[in-house]
């Protein structure tokens, strides 16, 4: 079983920046070959953010986020992160980490909460 973690949520301004990372521990490196980033806000369906693969050479995006969030790994570490720039008040939600071996995300982390003030 693998066992996500987030962390690096926090209150920010609108157009700041914030990175959130996502440590996993216990599995093997198939329940993490692909990690992704989710989020909800209040009253609103879960959105997808950004996924990638193991090697990190494929990456995708959803549209709201596009050219604005990256999202990288470390696989040494057992660690992705997503880097938040451009920050808009629509960014605030809770952000969950999820992996798997294939994009149907097998493991979800608890969540870290970002909200953007205006």
């Amino acid at each position: 079983q693998v066992q996500l973690v987030e962390s690096g949520g926090g209150l920010v301004q609108a157009g700041g920046s914030l990175r959130l990372s996502c440590a996993a521990s216990g599995g093997t490196s198939a329940g993490i070959y692909y990690m992704a980033w989710f989020r909800q806000a209040p009253g609103k369906e879960r959105e997808f953010v950004a996924s990638i693969n193991w090697d990190g050479d494929r990456t995708g995006y959803g549209d709201s986020v596009k050219d604005r969030f990256t999202i990288s790994r470390e696989n040494r570490r057992k660690t992705v992160y997503l880097q938040m720039r451009e920050l808009k008040v629509e960014d605030t939600a809770r952000y969950y980490c999820a992996s798997g071996p294939s994009v149907t995300w097998t493991y979800w982390g608890q969540g870290t909460q970002v909200t953007v003030s205006s």
